[in-house]
């Protein structure tokens, strides 16, 4: 269906259905002990979007409330032979949410420059012939950390720069920008560890990528100056995304990643 108009409903994980049907009927006490969980395990307030069953239990996608600003999930186990929600065993992907919270430090403590990159974007959006994806979608199906309609923020695993940051943000969660900036480690920045995953859609329902915009888009981004550092990937599709899985690549897209990524150091 158009980007333009996908909110994420019709998201499907493999053998769903039922256990979709029991975590709708316990709704309300998910959402309770998944931003307990949060709360207990990262420090950090969220709120829940979308529930979605899968094979053994549902999937929570939720967005952080505030700053470091993020969308993650975690997983309620679901044993469907007996129609109960096991509360107590609710999980998350460390490495995942860690991520996504680290991703959130980033943009909150070089805010300016990524306001930088936001405005090119609006800027080119506004020009009328690309899009990105909704609000809706990155809340109830997005779960990948910091995420705007036109870009995401991942951190590896090597990348020790941000670590004091995160230590700082878990034992203070209300710590100001500013001294979370300060404790950022800058002789351990490599741009390699610092993704900015870029993902544009055609503007028009009919149009296929356009090179022209592509490569435009990817010489901007190689001159810009001011701009975060990190590791540039940029993906170009035509108007459409997939219902079920929320996905917008394919055979047509325009590509530029890993191993050449556009880097700014």
């Amino acid at each position: 269906m158009s980007v333009q108009d996908y909110t994420g409903e019709g998201y499907f994980l493999a053998n769903g259905k039922e256990i979709d049907r029991i975590a709708e009927a316990n709704r309300n006490q998910i959402e309770v002990d998944v931003k307990k969980f949060f709360k207990e395990h990262y420090k950090t307030e969220v709120k829940v979007h979308n529930v979605v069953g899968g094979k053994d239990g549902a999937t929570v996608f939720v967005e952080s409330v505030g700053e470091p600003h993020f969308y993650t999930y975690a997983v309620v186990p679901i044993i469907e032979k007996e129609n109960k929600v096991n509360l107590e065993k609710i999980w998350a992907d460390d490495y995942q949410v860690q991520n996504a919270i680290k991703g959130g430090l980033y943009h909150m403590i070089f805010n300016e420059k990524f306001q930088q990159l936001d405005q090119y974007f609006d800027s080119l959006a506004a020009e009328g012939e690309i899009t990105g994806k909704t609000k809706e979608a990155l809340q109830n199906v997005g779960g990948f950390g910091f995420m705007t309609p036109y870009y995401l923020i991942s951190t590896s695993k090597n990348d020790e720069s941000i670590i004091p940051v995160y230590n700082l943000y878990l034992s203070n969660p209300k710590e100001s920008a500013e001294k979370l900036k300060a404790v950022f480690n800058e002789s351990k920045f490599s741009a390699e560890n610092l993704t900015i995953g870029i993902q544009l859609f055609m503007k028009d329902k009919e149009a296929k990528p356009s090179e022209k915009i592509f490569n435009q888009v990817v010489k901007d981004l190689e001159e810009m100056k001011g701009i975060p550092r990190g590791s540039y990937g940029i993906v170009l599709n035509d108007n459409l995304i997939h219902r079920e899985t929320s996905e917008g690549f394919k055979e047509n897209s325009l590509e530029r990643d890993y191993p050449d990524s556009i880097v700014k150091e």
